[in-house]
């Protein structure tokens, strides 16, 4: 009776905090009319209390000066009950309510208050048939900053059964429990107090257009009590279905949106400046699975395997997004968007591809394109990887599928907007000899960049290694925003598509390096500089990392087999792979996609009348399919020619979704203490060097730069021993030669090609054709102009000698150093035979060590030598001498001067035998 009068003093009734999450028919504010900060979470550590009929999460800010506490009652076994108390403590009030809340509950239990475990964040609730869990964030590791925002990867969870009898010992209940813990929350989850990670950085620099507020705000100045926060994009928060019994009754500082994929940074060290370079994948919650259990879309238009990735690169010397250099460029990857699946009855390699259902008006297709044209406008760029010709139809089933639902779509687009389709057989050209995948790949990248453009946060600014009037050009053709983006894919969206993703990267590196003024505009990057191969790791790790989550193993084909540089040994990795992946396919998919169901909420146990476990599929959960004329009157017709929303094209070529930005009106009462620089930077604390971030990111200097090199440059080429050249010797120098023998290379040429030709492999679609930089390359032109180039080039033009490079060259000992070893080892040998007696170490002391007029000093103290008296009055004498000039001769001196004198007569005519002979 005691706790329950206290909670209701101290807690009193729900927040209501309804309307912060559905916010929809509240008070709209137009932009400009009050003065908005942004808002972040200031919960970031917590502590879970326990007592008998209750749980008190403690949760404070990250400096500990204010506090805020959350009870959770124990005695409901089936429901959830939630009540926040609406009073913020300092340090000293919260002990001293702690202390309370033990005294109170001492007669029921001995210890009073239980301290549970300690945390950062809430990841939500879950229940399965009994009672709820909460689940809580015990470990977390930073590994990005975006400007002064912290980036946090899970490490590590806690799942805690709420009702107070104790964990149910149901066991399709423990069944259940053990499936969701399945799911390795510590495996590529992220998330962030202050930074929207499921939105684009350029969708959260962009200005919003109105807000929404749960509060009539009659007072402008009442505004400094909120902060306005980004809708959150729902389709990349992993944690939506376990926050749902939270975020509609607590303050938003207790919720925590948490995404999944892969985030990797990596500084870049150029001239003392450092750049920061950002890989952000996310991936998406929406039809999400496992590689054969996930094919293709779904009725909603979401497909498999979506991830976003994206680039960022900005100038982390200045860290604030006003003042700061911020570049940044969308890119995706995902399933063809149709209803296709692979027979894995039997499991062989490559199991056959069908078509499970026609969709002769591309309505799957048109809404997965009409969601892209609304987050990101025009234009979208499909690079298709999938092969064309083979001899048994495989995967050409597929490419048919595809051209056939974007030619649909093409037809009710303006021309300028049209979907461009540009199909590249990748695994076909990487089998010749004569043709360089990355070389092709570089000319399609360069012309998707110049159609989409990237996201620059500050004004264009010609580059500041640029000299004379001539060479004063700006960045033509890039905007401040990315229109339009980029999808690329595969059949399976893993090997082929991160090598892909890669030379796109590759290629928005220099052109974000050149925005930030730290590139010519006439320069490239090579493969082998550090900056690229920085990237190419980053690019590396992302693909694995994604593989494992869909595929389960890492890439099997990686960069350096497309570039045709992995060595050798590579092959038994790729085989190790491959089984892997066939094993991971064939015996764990089942299990691993049945907890993606049971984590995501797709599953919910209590709705469900047969266990999990038991269902041969779970398609009836993915596809829920709306029939077309299942009402009165009949759905309009038009829906099928008007696959867009009008207010999409309205708005190409931008993006609608961000033209419409929406934000919310949070409350933030303590407002003066929310701080995101401080908070970041934490000036009034002592920190120890070695927990601070940048001291632990990847760094060009430390870990890609040579150890003896006068290159400092991360823009060099560096050619090392036992690496081979990239087949094109230089792109510049290929393109050149080519330039010649094929003109479309050079844009001399403005016809384009819809279907392949027969001898290309690579064919484009759109509105407008693509441009004729991206045609393809004779084989013949760039096999000759490989020949000629290594026949231009000798061989110690890739290897250098030793004193070229690091200014020493080792030489043959002289024949007097080599005898003095010789003799060195005679001794050594002969006073083995005896070296325990007196005489042999006293030998091997003298003979071998070698002799010194210091004695064996350490670093602590230092004996000065012994020098004689002798050697003492000379140097007096001599130091004598320079300060006060030459003195008399003494008497000796005088007498041996006069015999002398007097035995050699005329000193001018002097013999030797007649010369005195002086004592030493």
């Amino acid at each position: 009776m005691m706790d329950e009068s206290f909670s209701e003093m101290s807690f009193g009734s729900s927040s209501g905090y309804e309307n912060f999450h559905n916010v929809s028919g509240n008070e709209e504010l137009e932009e400009g009319s009050l003065n908005y900060k942004p808002y972040f979470i200031s919960i970031q550590k917590m502590v879970l209390y326990e007592t008998r009929n209750r749980f008190y999460l403690v949760g404070s800010n990250q400096t500990e000066s204010k506090f805020r506490i959350l009870k959770i009652d124990r005695m409901e076994a089936r429901e959830l009950v939630l009540v926040e108390d609406q009073a913020r403590y300092t340090q000293k009030e919260m002990k001293e309510l702690l202390s309370t809340i033990a005294c109170v509950n001492r007669p029921k239990n001995p210890a009073g208050l239980v301290r549970t475990v300690s945390a950062f964040g809430i990841l939500g609730f879950v229940r399965f048939l009994e009672g709820y869990y909460i689940v809580l964030i015990t470990k977390r590791r930073k590994v990005a900053t975006i400007g002064f925002h912290s980036v946090y990867k899970i490490e590590d969870t806690a799942c805690i059964y709420i009702p107070c009898d104790g964990p149910s010992k149901n066991p399709d209940e423990l069944r259940y429990l053990k499936l969701f813990q399945s799911i390795d929350l510590s495996s590529n989850f992220y998330f962030t107090y202050s930074y929207d990670l499921t939105n684009s950085l350029q969708y959260n620099l962009s200005p919003h257009k109105r807000v929404l507020s749960a509060y009539k705000i009659n007072n402008p100045d009442l505004v400094s009590g909120y902060g306005v926060a980004n809708f959150a994009n729902r389709k990349f928060v992993w944690n939506a279905k376990l926050l749902e019994p939270m975020e509609t009754i607590l303050h938003p500082d207790w919720i925590l949106n948490v995404t999944h994929g892969f985030i990797g940074q990596s500084s870049l060290c150029v001239h003392g400046k450092p750049i920061y370079l950002t890989l952000i994948a996310r991936r998406s919650a929406q039809y999400a699975g496992t590689r054969f259990l996930k094919r293709g879309a779904n009725f909603e238009g979401n497909v498999a395997n979506e991830v976003e990735t994206e680039q960022i690169v900005f100038d982390s010397s200045v860290s604030g997004f006003r003042r700061g250099k911020f570049t940044s460029f969308v890119q995706m990857r995902g399933s063809i968007p149709a209803h296709w699946s692979q027979d894995i009855a039997k499991m062989v390699p490559k199991p056959p591809i069908g078509i499970d259902l026609a969709d002769p008006y591309a309505e799957t297709a048109g809404k997965h394109f009409g969601e892209l044209l609304s987050r990101f406008g025009s234009p979208i760029v499909v690079v298709n990887l999938v092969k064309k010709r083979e001899k048994k139809r495989h995967e050409s089933i597929l490419t048919e599928e595809y051209t056939t639902a974007i030619n649909t779509l093409n037809q009710f687009l303006p021309p300028k907007n049209r979907i461009i389709y540009v199909g590249f057989d990748m695994a076909r050209i990487n089998k010749t000899k004569e043709e360089n995948v990355m070389v092709r790949l570089a000319s399609i990248s360069e012309e998707v960049f110049r159609r989409t453009g990237f996201f620059m946060s500050f004004r264009e600014t010609k580059s500041v290694y640029e000299d004379g009037p001539e060479t004063e050009k700006r960045l033509e053709g890039f905007g401040k925003k990315q229109t339009g983006l980029v999808r690329i894919n595969c059949v399976d969206c893993l090997d082929r598509t991160n090598t892909a993703q890669f030379a796109l990267g590759k290629c928005a590196l220099a052109h974000q390096l050149r925005a930030l003024g730290l590139l010519s505009c006439d320069s490239e990057l090579e493969f082998e500089c550090d900056a690229i191969r920085m990237l190419e790791e980053l690019y590396e790790d992302h693909g694995d990392t994604l593989a494992l989550q869909y595929g389960g193993s890492q890439l099997v084909h990686r960069i350096n087999t497309y570039r045709k540089t992995a060595p050798w040994t590579s092959q038994g990795n790729d085989i190790m792979q491959t089984l892997s992946r066939y094993f991971s396919n064939t015996f764990s998919d089942a299990d691993k996609q049945n907890a993606i169901n049971l984590f995501l909420g797709i599953f919910e146990p209590l709705k469900e009348p047969f266990p999990l476990w038991a269902l041969e599929s779970d398609l009836h959960l993915h596809l829920k399919f709306d029939l077309r004329f299942t009402q009165k009157p009949y759905r309009n017709l038009n829906a099928l020619t008007e696959w867009y929303p009008d207010e999409v094209l309205e708005a190409l070529p931008y993006a609608a979704h961000e033209l419409r930005k929406t934000c919310k009106l949070l409350p933030c009462e303590d407002w003066d203490e929310l701080d995101s620089y401080a908070d970041f930077y934490r000036p009034r604390q002592f920190i120890p060097l070695a927990d601070l971030y940048a001291f632990k990111v990847s760094h060009s200097v430390r870990d890609f730069m040579p150890n003896f090199t006068t290159e400092f440059s991360p823009f060099v080429v560096r050619i090392r021993p036992g690496k081979r050249q990239e087949e094109n010797i230089g792109k510049k120098a290929a393109a050149k030669v080519l330039s010649h023998k094929n003109p479309s290379i050079m844009g001399l040429s403005s016809t384009g090609s819809t279907n392949s030709t027969s001898g290309s492999d690579t064919d484009y679609s759109s509105s407008e054709e693509m441009s004729t930089s991206m045609a393809s390359s004779s084989a013949s032109a760039f096999a000759s102009a490989n020949r000629t180039m290594l026949g231009e080039i000798s061989f110690s033009k890739f290897f250098g000698t030793m004193k070229d490079s690091y200014g020493v060259e080792l030489r043959s000992p002289r024949k007097s150093d080599i005898m003095l070893y010789k003799r060195f080892v005679s001794i050594q040998q002969q006073m083995h035979v005896d070296a325990s007696s007196p005489i042999s170490s006293r030998l091997v002391q003298n003979s071998i060590i070698p002799l010194s007029a210091f004695s064996k000093d350490s670093s602590f103290s230092v004996t000065p030598p012994t020098i004689s008296k002798l050697s003492r009055d000379i140097y007096k004498n001599y130091v004598n001498r320079g300060k006060d000039g030459a003195s008399s001769p003494g008497t000796r001196d005088m007498n041996i001067y006069s015999r002398y004198v007097a035995k050699s007569g005329n000193p001018f005519q002097n013999t030797s035998a007649s010369r005195p002979k002086f004592k030493v």
